[in-house]
Protein backbone atom coordinates (compact mmCIF):
# COMPACT_ATOMS: atom_id res chain seq x y z
CA UNK A 1 0.00 0.00 0.00
CA UNK A 2 1.46 3.42 -0.89
CA UNK A 3 2.72 5.54 2.00
CA UNK A 4 1.01 8.98 2.07
CA UNK A 5 3.92 10.54 3.98
CA UNK A 6 6.26 9.57 1.15
CA UNK A 7 4.01 11.04 -1.55
CA UNK A 8 3.27 14.30 0.24
CA UNK A 9 4.90 17.11 -1.74
CA UNK A 10 6.33 14.85 -4.45
CA UNK A 11 6.27 16.19 -8.00
CA UNK A 12 4.69 13.46 -10.11
CA UNK A 13 4.08 13.50 -13.86
CA UNK A 14 1.23 11.26 -15.02
CA UNK A 15 0.85 10.70 -18.74
CA UNK A 16 -2.67 9.70 -19.69
CA UNK A 17 -4.16 11.56 -16.72
CA UNK A 18 -7.40 12.33 -18.59
CA UNK A 19 -8.22 8.63 -18.99
CA UNK A 20 -10.09 6.35 -16.62
CA UNK A 21 -7.07 4.92 -14.76
CA UNK A 22 -5.22 8.22 -14.97
CA UNK A 23 -8.06 10.11 -13.30
CA UNK A 24 -8.27 7.60 -10.43
CA UNK A 25 -4.50 7.80 -10.01
CA UNK A 26 -4.47 11.60 -10.06
CA UNK A 27 -7.20 11.81 -7.42
CA UNK A 28 -5.30 9.36 -5.22
CA UNK A 29 -2.08 11.37 -5.58
CA UNK A 30 -3.91 14.59 -4.67
CA UNK A 31 -5.46 12.87 -1.66
CA UNK A 32 -1.97 11.92 -0.43
CA UNK A 33 -0.68 15.48 -0.83
CA UNK A 34 1.42 14.93 -3.96
CA UNK A 35 1.83 17.57 -6.65
CA UNK A 36 0.72 15.78 -9.80
CA UNK A 37 0.81 17.20 -13.30
CA UNK A 38 -0.36 15.48 -16.44
CA UNK A 39 0.13 15.12 -20.16
CA UNK A 40 -2.62 13.57 -22.28
CA UNK A 41 -5.10 14.10 -25.06
CA UNK A 42 -8.48 15.60 -24.28
CA UNK A 43 -10.64 13.25 -22.19
CA UNK A 44 -11.43 10.25 -24.42
CA UNK A 45 -15.09 10.01 -23.42
CA UNK A 46 -18.00 12.28 -22.58
CA UNK A 47 -18.72 12.09 -19.73
CA UNK A 48 -15.29 11.45 -18.22
CA UNK A 49 -14.12 11.06 -14.65
CA UNK A 50 -11.37 13.62 -15.33
CA UNK A 51 -13.90 16.33 -16.20
CA UNK A 52 -16.53 15.36 -13.63
CA UNK A 53 -13.92 15.43 -10.84
CA UNK A 54 -12.64 18.86 -11.91
CA UNK A 55 -9.08 17.61 -12.29
CA UNK A 56 -8.32 20.29 -14.87
CA UNK A 57 -8.60 22.78 -11.99
CA UNK A 58 -6.88 20.70 -9.32
CA UNK A 59 -3.64 19.81 -11.12
CA UNK A 60 -1.38 21.18 -13.83
CA UNK A 61 -2.83 19.67 -16.98
CA UNK A 62 -1.07 19.69 -20.35
CA UNK A 63 -3.23 18.64 -23.28
CA UNK A 64 -0.93 17.16 -25.89
CA UNK A 65 -0.07 14.06 -27.88
CA UNK A 66 2.79 11.75 -26.84
CA UNK A 67 3.36 11.16 -30.55
CA UNK A 68 4.67 14.76 -30.59
CA UNK A 69 8.16 14.76 -29.03
CA UNK A 70 8.15 18.55 -28.60
CA UNK A 71 4.92 18.42 -26.58
CA UNK A 72 6.30 15.63 -24.42
CA UNK A 73 9.56 17.47 -23.81
CA UNK A 74 7.72 20.68 -22.86
CA UNK A 75 5.48 18.87 -20.37
CA UNK A 76 8.41 17.09 -18.73
CA UNK A 77 10.39 20.34 -18.44
CA UNK A 78 7.40 22.15 -16.92
CA UNK A 79 6.73 19.39 -14.39
CA UNK A 80 10.37 18.77 -13.39
CA UNK A 81 9.12 15.45 -11.96
CA UNK A 82 10.71 13.33 -9.29
CA UNK A 83 8.49 10.42 -10.34
CA UNK A 84 7.05 9.61 -13.77
CA UNK A 85 4.05 7.31 -14.22
CA UNK A 86 3.58 6.68 -17.93
CA UNK A 87 0.02 5.52 -18.66
CA UNK A 88 -0.85 7.31 -21.92
CA UNK A 89 -1.75 4.79 -24.62
CA UNK A 90 -4.20 3.63 -27.24
CA UNK A 91 -5.87 1.14 -24.87
CA UNK A 92 -8.46 -0.74 -26.96
CA UNK A 93 -7.94 -4.07 -28.73
CA UNK A 94 -10.80 -3.66 -31.19
CA UNK A 95 -9.76 -0.12 -32.16
CA UNK A 96 -6.25 -1.40 -32.88
CA UNK A 97 -7.66 -3.50 -35.74
CA UNK A 98 -9.06 -0.33 -37.32
CA UNK A 99 -6.10 1.91 -36.49
CA UNK A 100 -2.97 -0.27 -36.31
CA UNK A 101 -0.51 2.44 -37.36
CA UNK A 102 -1.85 4.92 -34.82
CA UNK A 103 -1.78 2.20 -32.16
CA UNK A 104 1.92 1.47 -32.73
CA UNK A 105 2.75 5.17 -33.08
CA UNK A 106 1.13 5.93 -29.71
CA UNK A 107 2.06 2.88 -27.68
CA UNK A 108 5.61 2.31 -28.95
CA UNK A 109 6.96 5.59 -30.32
CA UNK A 110 4.96 7.60 -27.80
CA UNK A 111 6.72 5.69 -25.03
CA UNK A 112 10.08 6.29 -26.71
CA UNK A 113 9.34 10.03 -26.77
CA UNK A 114 8.46 9.95 -23.06
CA UNK A 115 11.63 8.04 -22.17
CA UNK A 116 13.79 10.36 -24.26
CA UNK A 117 12.36 13.41 -22.49
CA UNK A 118 12.83 11.63 -19.16
CA UNK A 119 16.54 11.26 -19.89
CA UNK A 120 16.80 15.05 -19.72
CA UNK A 121 14.79 15.45 -16.49
CA UNK A 122 17.32 16.39 -13.77
CA UNK A 123 15.15 15.60 -10.72
CA UNK A 124 13.73 12.30 -11.94
CA UNK A 125 14.34 9.35 -9.62
CA UNK A 126 11.83 6.69 -10.66
CA UNK A 127 9.86 5.77 -13.78
CA UNK A 128 6.99 3.28 -14.07
CA UNK A 129 5.86 2.41 -17.61
CA UNK A 130 2.39 0.84 -17.73
CA UNK A 131 1.85 -1.75 -20.46
CA UNK A 132 -0.66 -4.63 -20.30
CA UNK A 133 -1.06 -8.31 -19.51
CA UNK A 134 -1.64 -8.67 -23.26
CA UNK A 135 2.07 -8.00 -23.88
CA UNK A 136 2.76 -11.74 -23.52
CA UNK A 137 2.84 -14.16 -26.44
CA UNK A 138 -0.50 -15.77 -25.64
CA UNK A 139 -0.44 -19.50 -26.20
CA UNK A 140 -3.93 -19.97 -24.68
CA UNK A 141 -2.38 -21.77 -21.73
CA UNK A 142 -4.60 -22.56 -18.73
CA UNK A 143 -1.87 -21.39 -16.32
CA UNK A 144 -0.84 -17.78 -15.66
CA UNK A 145 2.03 -15.96 -17.37
CA UNK A 146 5.12 -14.99 -15.40
CA UNK A 147 7.28 -11.93 -16.01
CA UNK A 148 9.91 -14.09 -17.74
CA UNK A 149 7.56 -15.28 -20.49
CA UNK A 150 8.28 -14.00 -24.04
CA UNK A 151 6.59 -10.90 -25.39
CA UNK A 152 4.23 -11.20 -28.37
CA UNK A 153 0.66 -10.48 -29.42
CA UNK A 154 -1.89 -11.69 -31.96
CA UNK A 155 -3.58 -8.32 -32.56
CA UNK A 156 -1.98 -4.89 -33.16
CA UNK A 157 -2.76 -3.70 -29.62
CA UNK A 158 -1.17 -6.70 -27.90
CA UNK A 159 1.86 -6.65 -30.20
CA UNK A 160 2.34 -2.93 -29.58
CA UNK A 161 2.40 -3.56 -25.83
CA UNK A 162 5.01 -6.30 -26.27
CA UNK A 163 7.08 -3.84 -28.32
CA UNK A 164 6.65 -1.21 -25.60
CA UNK A 165 8.11 -3.63 -23.07
CA UNK A 166 11.11 -4.24 -25.31
CA UNK A 167 11.65 -0.52 -25.88
CA UNK A 168 11.50 0.22 -22.15
CA UNK A 169 14.00 -2.56 -21.43
CA UNK A 170 16.37 -1.19 -24.08
CA UNK A 171 16.20 2.35 -22.68
CA UNK A 172 16.71 1.03 -19.14
CA UNK A 173 19.81 -0.94 -20.07
CA UNK A 174 21.25 1.63 -22.46
CA UNK A 175 20.57 4.88 -20.62
CA UNK A 176 18.83 4.85 -17.26
CA UNK A 177 21.24 2.53 -15.50
CA UNK A 178 23.82 5.25 -16.15
CA UNK A 179 21.68 8.31 -15.42
CA UNK A 180 20.30 7.48 -11.97
CA UNK A 181 16.58 7.18 -12.75
CA UNK A 182 15.23 3.71 -11.95
CA UNK A 183 12.83 2.26 -14.56
CA UNK A 184 10.32 -0.60 -14.28
CA UNK A 185 7.35 -1.79 -16.35
CA UNK A 186 4.02 -2.99 -15.02
CA UNK A 187 1.31 -5.29 -16.41
CA UNK A 188 -2.25 -5.60 -15.12
CA UNK A 189 -5.36 -7.52 -16.09
CA UNK A 190 -8.78 -6.27 -17.13
CA UNK A 191 -9.31 -3.26 -14.88
CA UNK A 192 -12.82 -2.17 -13.97
CA UNK A 193 -14.38 0.42 -11.70
CA UNK A 194 -16.58 3.47 -11.53
CA UNK A 195 -16.12 6.35 -13.94
CA UNK A 196 -15.14 4.29 -16.99
CA UNK A 197 -17.16 5.16 -20.11
CA UNK A 198 -14.81 3.74 -22.75
CA UNK A 199 -16.28 2.06 -25.81
CA UNK A 200 -15.82 -1.67 -26.44
CA UNK A 201 -15.09 -2.49 -22.80
CA UNK A 202 -17.34 -4.93 -21.01
CA UNK A 203 -18.22 -3.05 -17.82
CA UNK A 204 -18.69 0.39 -19.43
CA UNK A 205 -20.88 -1.26 -22.08
CA UNK A 206 -22.88 -2.88 -19.26
CA UNK A 207 -23.26 0.39 -17.36
CA UNK A 208 -24.35 2.37 -20.43
CA UNK A 209 -27.02 -0.21 -21.22
CA UNK A 210 -28.26 -0.58 -17.64
CA UNK A 211 -28.37 3.16 -16.93
CA UNK A 212 -30.50 3.56 -20.04
CA UNK A 213 -32.78 0.59 -19.30
CA UNK A 214 -31.46 -1.58 -22.12
CA UNK A 215 -30.34 -5.19 -22.26
CA UNK A 216 -26.55 -5.70 -22.19
CA UNK A 217 -25.12 -6.94 -25.51
CA UNK A 218 -22.33 -9.54 -25.12
CA UNK A 219 -20.15 -10.63 -28.03
CA UNK A 220 -17.66 -13.12 -26.47
CA UNK A 221 -19.28 -14.79 -23.45
CA UNK A 222 -16.73 -17.60 -23.03
CA UNK A 223 -13.55 -15.46 -22.93
CA UNK A 224 -11.80 -15.74 -19.57
CA UNK A 225 -10.09 -12.65 -18.17
CA UNK A 226 -8.34 -11.69 -14.90
CA UNK A 227 -10.77 -9.07 -13.59
CA UNK A 228 -9.67 -6.55 -10.94
CA UNK A 229 -10.73 -3.21 -9.48
CA UNK A 230 -8.79 -0.19 -10.74
CA UNK A 231 -7.38 0.54 -7.27
CA UNK A 232 -5.58 -2.82 -7.14
CA UNK A 233 -2.98 -2.25 -9.90
CA UNK A 234 -2.73 1.46 -9.04
CA UNK A 235 -1.69 0.50 -5.52
CA UNK A 236 0.95 -1.74 -7.07
CA UNK A 237 2.23 0.99 -9.41
CA UNK A 238 2.52 3.49 -6.56
CA UNK A 239 4.20 0.97 -4.25
CA UNK A 240 6.74 0.10 -6.95
CA UNK A 241 7.43 3.76 -7.83
CA UNK A 242 8.01 4.48 -4.15
CA UNK A 243 10.44 1.56 -3.83
CA UNK A 244 12.32 2.60 -6.97
CA UNK A 245 12.65 6.13 -5.61
CA UNK A 246 13.84 5.28 -2.12
CA UNK A 247 15.96 2.11 -2.43
CA UNK A 248 19.61 3.07 -2.81
CA UNK A 249 21.01 -0.46 -2.49
CA UNK A 250 22.40 -1.44 -5.91
CA UNK A 251 21.34 -5.09 -5.67
CA UNK A 252 17.84 -4.20 -4.53
CA UNK A 253 17.48 -1.57 -7.26
CA UNK A 254 18.55 -4.10 -9.90
CA UNK A 255 15.84 -6.44 -8.60
CA UNK A 256 13.21 -3.69 -8.81
CA UNK A 257 14.12 -2.52 -12.33
CA UNK A 258 12.18 -5.20 -14.16
CA UNK A 259 8.72 -6.13 -15.41
CA UNK A 260 5.99 -6.68 -12.79
CA UNK A 261 2.58 -8.34 -12.90
CA UNK A 262 -0.23 -6.94 -10.76
CA UNK A 263 -3.14 -9.29 -11.33
CA UNK A 264 -5.99 -10.71 -9.25
CA UNK A 265 -6.17 -14.11 -7.61
CA UNK A 266 -6.55 -17.06 -9.97
CA UNK A 267 -10.10 -17.57 -8.72
CA UNK A 268 -10.99 -14.12 -10.07
CA UNK A 269 -10.29 -15.11 -13.69
CA UNK A 270 -13.86 -15.65 -14.88
CA UNK A 271 -15.73 -15.87 -18.19
CA UNK A 272 -17.45 -12.80 -19.57
CA UNK A 273 -20.84 -14.49 -19.15
CA UNK A 274 -20.20 -14.99 -15.41
CA UNK A 275 -19.31 -11.32 -14.98
CA UNK A 276 -22.29 -9.96 -16.90
CA UNK A 277 -24.75 -12.25 -15.11
CA UNK A 278 -23.61 -10.97 -11.74
CA UNK A 279 -23.53 -7.33 -12.82
CA UNK A 280 -27.15 -7.43 -14.02
CA UNK A 281 -28.14 -9.30 -10.85
CA UNK A 282 -26.58 -6.58 -8.69
CA UNK A 283 -28.16 -3.84 -10.77
CA UNK A 284 -31.67 -5.24 -10.40
CA UNK A 285 -34.62 -3.57 -12.16
CA UNK A 286 -35.15 -6.72 -14.27
CA UNK A 287 -31.83 -6.13 -16.05
CA UNK A 288 -30.75 -8.75 -18.62
CA UNK A 289 -28.11 -9.53 -21.23
CA UNK A 290 -28.14 -10.97 -24.75
CA UNK A 291 -25.57 -12.61 -27.00
CA UNK A 292 -24.58 -10.60 -30.09
CA UNK A 293 -24.13 -12.77 -33.19
CA UNK A 294 -21.90 -12.22 -36.20
CA UNK A 295 -18.16 -12.15 -36.78
CA UNK A 296 -15.89 -10.35 -34.31
CA UNK A 297 -12.14 -9.69 -34.33
CA UNK A 298 -9.96 -12.27 -32.59
CA UNK A 299 -9.68 -11.91 -28.82
CA UNK A 300 -7.75 -14.22 -26.51
CA UNK A 301 -9.82 -16.90 -24.80
CA UNK A 302 -7.52 -17.53 -21.82
CA UNK A 303 -5.24 -14.95 -20.25
CA UNK A 304 -4.03 -14.79 -16.65
CA UNK A 305 -0.89 -13.39 -15.03
CA UNK A 306 1.15 -14.65 -12.08
CA UNK A 307 1.69 -11.92 -9.48
CA UNK A 308 3.81 -14.00 -7.09
CA UNK A 309 6.80 -11.69 -7.52
CA UNK A 310 4.84 -8.58 -6.50
CA UNK A 311 3.41 -10.41 -3.52
CA UNK A 312 6.75 -11.71 -2.25
CA UNK A 313 9.06 -8.80 -3.10
CA UNK A 314 6.82 -5.74 -2.73
CA UNK A 315 4.31 -7.01 -0.20
CA UNK A 316 1.52 -6.11 -2.62
CA UNK A 317 -1.70 -8.08 -2.27
CA UNK A 318 -5.14 -7.67 -3.86
CA UNK A 319 -7.64 -6.41 -1.29
CA UNK A 320 -10.88 -6.78 -3.22
CA UNK A 321 -11.99 -10.15 -4.53
CA UNK A 322 -14.08 -10.23 -7.69
CA UNK A 323 -17.37 -10.08 -5.80
CA UNK A 324 -16.24 -6.94 -3.99
CA UNK A 325 -14.90 -5.46 -7.21
CA UNK A 326 -18.29 -5.81 -8.89
CA UNK A 327 -20.08 -4.49 -5.79
CA UNK A 328 -17.93 -1.34 -5.74
CA UNK A 329 -18.29 -0.77 -9.48
CA UNK A 330 -22.08 -1.08 -9.52
CA UNK A 331 -22.26 1.04 -6.35
CA UNK A 332 -20.21 3.82 -8.03
CA UNK A 333 -22.53 4.04 -11.03
CA UNK A 334 -25.67 3.75 -8.91
CA UNK A 335 -24.52 6.61 -6.68
CA UNK A 336 -23.56 8.68 -9.70
CA UNK A 337 -26.95 8.03 -11.33
CA UNK A 338 -28.60 9.13 -8.07
CA UNK A 339 -26.88 12.52 -8.27
CA UNK A 340 -23.73 12.19 -6.15
CA UNK A 341 -20.56 13.88 -7.41
CA UNK A 342 -18.02 11.70 -9.20
CA UNK A 343 -15.10 13.13 -7.21
CA UNK A 344 -16.79 12.46 -3.86
CA UNK A 345 -17.70 8.88 -4.78
CA UNK A 346 -14.19 8.14 -6.04
CA UNK A 347 -12.43 9.64 -3.01
CA UNK A 348 -14.80 7.76 -0.70
CA UNK A 349 -13.88 4.46 -2.35
CA UNK A 350 -10.16 5.30 -2.22
CA UNK A 351 -10.46 6.04 1.51
CA UNK A 352 -12.28 2.75 2.11
CA UNK A 353 -9.65 0.88 0.14
CA UNK A 354 -6.83 2.45 2.15
CA UNK A 355 -8.48 1.36 5.39
CA UNK A 356 -8.88 -2.28 4.37
CA UNK A 357 -6.63 -4.82 6.06
CA UNK A 358 -8.28 -7.84 4.43
CA UNK A 359 -10.71 -8.60 1.63
CA UNK A 360 -14.15 -7.03 1.34
CA UNK A 361 -14.74 -5.67 4.85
Amino acid sequence: MPNPSFWAGKRVLVTGHTGFKGAWLSLWLLRMGAKPSGLALEPPTDPSLFSLAGLDRRMESHIGDIRDPAAVDAAVRAADPEILLHMAAQPLVRLSYDEPVETFATNVMGTVHVLEAARRAPSLRSIVVVTSDKCYENREWPWPYRETEPMGGHDPYSASKGCTELAAAAWRRSYFKKSGAALATVRAGNVIGGGDWALDRLIPDCMRALMNGRSVAVRNPHAIRPWQHVLEPLAGYLTLAEALHTDADAARRAELEDGWNFGPADSDARPVSWIVSRVVERWGDDAAWDLVGGDHPHEATHLRVDSSKARSRLGWEPRLDLSGCLDWTVEWFRRYQAGEGAEAITLDQIARYEQMDGKNP
